[in-house]
Order: structure tokens, then C-alpha cells, then sequence
């Protein structure tokens, strides 16, 4: 009788320390998910205040400017009336988004997207700056626009740096961030079979 009751006390401690720990693993997932959104919301804002800026500065400056000047502030206000779309849009995305909608299988996912998502956009901006460089290049060699062209040349180069430093700087910090992941897939292995294969969070 005294071996059944010990056998039910451990029994009893042993499912309470499961739930319990099964509680912290997902208290820590929350907050990694929360942090994250965190994160994407403050990098949204940063290339939103950047697109104002330079719309508002190059809106005031566009009438008071002409030739290649007046083309550099056009670019700007139109590069950055695009970036503000973009930054507004991702900003609505982060305030919409639920922490505690994602287990860990959807929260990797979405981690490892993001990162991709900053390196692909790091990339593209290499591209743009090539072409404003090429733009620029270009119009020492032209009697058609060349103005024109030394001034969206100037202003893409301008942009793209900036986009660059930003993705870039953004991936790191989701990166980084990103490593919190590793003692919560410590506990997950794979099963399979014929059957198919699935995820086991050990807790």
C-alpha cells in the first residue's frame, strides 16, 4: 500500500513537472515571437522615417532646383513614396500579427523567411546601386538627358546604399535574435516512418 501511495505521489510530480515545463517552453516561444515582431516593427518604422524625410526634404527642394539637381530630388520623393508604401505595409503586417499564433514549427518558418527575405532584399540593392552607377557613368557618354541621368544615377546610388545598410544591418539583428531559437529545438526530433514523417517537442 505504501509503494502504490509513493508510486501515485511520483507519478503526480512527474506530470506537474512536465506541465510545467512544458508552460516555460511555451512562455519562451511567446516571447521569442513577440520580440520578433518587435524587431520587424522598429525596422519598418526606421525605412518609414527615412522615405518621409526624403520625400518631404526633396518636395521642398525639387522647385527650387534644376538640371541634375532637380532630377536627383525627383528620384527621391518618388523612390521613397514607394518605400513608405512598402514600410506601411509592413508595419500594418507586424501590428496585425499574433505572437501566440505560431508554434514552434510555424515560428521557425517565419524566422528563417525573414532572414532570407533581408538577404534577398540586400542583393537586389547591390543591383540598384550598379545601376545608379551605371546611369551616372552613362551620362558623361550622352548629349541626350544627361542631366536627367546623372541625377536619377545619383539618386539611385544614394537609395540603394542606404537600402543595403539597412537590410543588412536588419539581418544581423534578426539573426541574432534568431539564436534563442536553438535551446527550444534542442528538445524536438523527428519520427517517422512508412507513414510519413512528424516533430516531437520533448519537454
Amino acid at each position: 500500500m505504501k509503494n502504490l501511495r509513493f508510486l501515485l505521489i511520483f507519478i503526480a510530480f512527474a506530470w506537474f513537472g512536465h506541465e510545467a515545463m512544458a508552460q516555460v517552453q511555451k512562455d519562451k516561444l511567446l516571447a521569442f515571437n513577440a520580440k520578433r515582431i518587435e524587431i520587424n516593427r522598429a525596422a519598418m518604422l526606421t525605412l518609414g522615417g527615412w522615405a518621409v524625410g526624403n520625400f518631404i526634404v526633396s518636395g521642398l527642394l525639387v522647385g527650387r532646383s534644376d538640371g541634375s539637381t532637380k532630377a536627383f530630388y525627383q528620384m527621391n520623393a518618388g523612390w521613397n513614396l514607394i518605400n513608405l508604401g512598402l514600410a506601411g505595409f509592413g508595419y500594418y503586417s507586424a501590428l496585425k500579427a499574433d505572437p501566440a499564433a505560431l508554434d514552434l514549427y510555424a515560428s521557425v518558418k517565419e524566422q528563417y523567411g525573414i532572414e532570407k527575405t533581408f538577404l534577398f532584399n540586400a542583393g537586389l540593392d547591390v543591383g540598384y546601386m550598379l545601376g545608379g552607377l551605371y546611369l551616372t557613368e552613362r551620362a558623361k557618354n550622352t548629349v541626350k538627358n544627361p542631366e536627367r541621368l546623372k541625377g536619377f544615377g545619383q539618386s539611385i546610388l544614394l537609395q540603394g546604399g542606404f537600402l543595403f545598410a539597412f537590410d543588412l544591418v536588419t539581418y544581423f539583428i534578426v539573426n541574432h535574435h534568431g539564436q534563442l531559437l536553438q535551446p527550444l529545438l534542442q528538445n524536438v526530433t523527428l519520427t517517422g516512418g512508412l507513414s510519413g514523417v512528424g516533430i516531437r517537442w520533448d519537454f
